[in-house]
């Protein structure tokens, strides 16, 4: 079955510019389950040849489900169905969690783990003394073997015994040690990817992305995690539930 009797064909009584047309039979392809996450995309050429528009239409129509988060493009792969995790803002979990719940495999790539002295702003986001030691990490977030979000994390030098006890998951070390957050504020921004971070996902420059800023409490009020998380705006939805207040 062609790619065109999936989804459906451009109307010649349909007044829409074909671009706008094209865009409107893939939207609703991925709203209805036509289309499925992760599957691949015809390639421009293919779908100019069999919708009979040029190829500057289908690259309109593509660049604009790119921009609005529907579809994504790979390096190297081609353009794919966007596959998006919710993550609820109102429970504090970790990235293995979210994804373990549902069911998609976690895993990092590391870019960095040091030990040192608090700087400036870690010392104002944790409430430590200068010259407290602090552990950073920097990870490579992936879901499924797909790169998802840019971690940085700081952490209270005396939350953790060394770099080491920190594998996949970071709050399961905090846990282990008695020294996960019990409570957290986060702060969530837009943000376009700069060039370092989007070739570390696997996006282009300026590429819509998410930041959130989480600062992580013990029971007792002190800070033990400062954690910035640069997400892919094509792959993540947030949400939060809201209960009338009385």
């Amino acid at each position: 079955m062609s790619f065109s009797d999936r989804i459906g064909r451009l109307r010649e009584d349909n007044a829409a510019p074909l671009y706008i047309q094209l865009q409107q039979l893939i939207r609703d392809a991925i709203s209805e389950g036509v289309l499925s996450q992760t599957e691949a995309i015809p390639p421009e050429r293919n779908l100019a040849i069999e919708y009979d528009v040029s190829r500057i239409t289908v690259r309109k129509a593509i660049a604009g489900l790119v921009e609005e988060g529907l579809l994504t493009r790979r390096r190297g792969a081609g353009t794919f169905v966007a596959s998006r995790v919710e993550k609820s803002f109102s429970k504090l979990t970790s990235f293995s969690e979210d994804m373990a719940a549902r069911g998609k495999r976690a895993s990092s790539a590391w870019v960095s783990r040091m030990t040192g002295p608090v700087n400036p702003e870690e010392s104002m986001a944790l409430g430590l003394a200068p010259g407290s030691t602090v552990l950073r990490f920097t990870r490579i977030r992936y879901a499924d073997d797909e790169p998802l979000a840019l971690e940085i994390s700081t952490i209270a030098g005396y939350c953790l015994a060394s770099l080491d006890v920190v594998g996949d998951s970071l709050y399961a070390a905090l846990e282990k040690s008695g020294n996960r957050p019990v409570r957290a504020l986060q702060r969530l921004r837009a943000v376009p990817f700069g060039a370092e971070h989007a070739k570390m996902l696997g996006v282009e420059s300026g590429h819509a992305g998410l930041l959130i800023e989480r600062h992580g409490f013990l029971r007792d009020g002190r800070t033990v995690e400062f954690t910035r998380s640069y997400y892919r705006g094509d792959s993540y939805d947030f949400v939060a539930e809201l209960i009338e207040g009385s």
